[in-house]
């Protein structure tokens, strides 16, 4: 019965359903079954039923894609604990501050949960690449548990706006590598779209470096729009939901991003809790 959860369409139509159904169950129990029979391995997170359906829901309930995904996941938290190890808020709390990233209060028309990121706010001499990714990484931690985002994945627009030569230096091929991995096969959100804008020039050099590791898939939803994207944006995002800046009619960025830092910050005992170093 579990192999039969990987028939093609038999994903989406599990997706919909609640976490409490007999074939959900059924699945997240076969699941924890591997993991719990995986010889050496040490989990990060106590294997719940509602930690371990989010590798389902991320790969529509193929068990093999999400067995593989979950244990992605654990090795890529290990290995890189200069991102994953502490994720206390207190780390990132002046880039939060300077209002580098905020999370949209509606979803888009497909139900995605949409992300901006300024790099501008990034000032490279005293946040590293590491610490930016920590920020992503913190974010996508506590949407991963709303139900709907799994479902429906994220989408994120970066604004480069700023990006500096002092930026680049920062992404070194080990740092694409790790961003990379976490686009396509590491952490259990399906991304929906990533919208670049204002990007300069000498950001494509250091687009370069991280595309080889991209999935033919997630190469597909990168969307550049330049510095004239007000109208392309808005083919992908509703203006209802998009703030001021970007030509919506959604309060300022500025705003956005104290709402989000200030939800980050109220949840630092969660973040404590699945911090691998506590």
């Amino acid at each position: 019965a579990a192999q039969g959860l990987s028939a093609p369409g038999a994903g989406a139509e599990l997706n919909e359903l609640p976490d409490h159904s007999p074939r959900v169950r059924g699945a997240v129990s076969e699941l924890r079954r591997r993991a719990e029979e995986e010889p050496g391995q040490r989990w990060p997170q106590p294997l719940s039923d509602a930690f371990l359906v989010r590798f389902l829901r991320a790969r529509d309930f193929h068990l093999d894609l999400a067995w593989r995904l979950l244990k992605n996941y654990q090795k890529w938290r290990i290995e890189c604990p200069e991102i994953s190890a502490d994720l206390q808020p207190s780390s990132i709390l002046g880039l939060l501050q300077a209002g580098y990233h905020g999370v949209l209060r509606s979803r888009d028309p497909h139900g995605s949960k949409v992300l901006i990121y300024r790099i501008g706010q990034w000032d490279p001499s005293l946040f590293t690449a590491y610490d930016v990714f920590r920020v992503s990484l913190i974010t996508s931690e506590l949407i991963v548990r709303e139900i709907e985002t799994q479902r429906n994945g994220v989408k994120a627009i970066f604004d480069l706006q700023g990006w500096r030569f002092a930026h680049a230096f920062q992404i070194s091929p080990a740092v694409a590598k790790k961003i990379a991995a976490v686009l396509t096969d590491s952490f259990p959100l399906k991304v929906r779209g990533i919208h670049l804008i204002n990007e300069p020039l000498f950001f494509h050099p250091v687009f370069a470096l991280i595309k080889p590791f991209l999935t033919e898939k997630i190469k597909q939803r990168v969307y550049m729009h330049g510095n004239n994207y007000s109208q392309s944006l808005t083919e992908h995002f509703p203006v209802s939901i998009l703030p001021q800046e970007y030509g919506g009619e959604e309060v300022s960025i500025e705003e956005l991003a104290k709402e989000w830092t200030d939800f980050i910050m109220a949840s630092s005992d969660y973040l404590q809790s699945i911090s691998l170093i506590a």
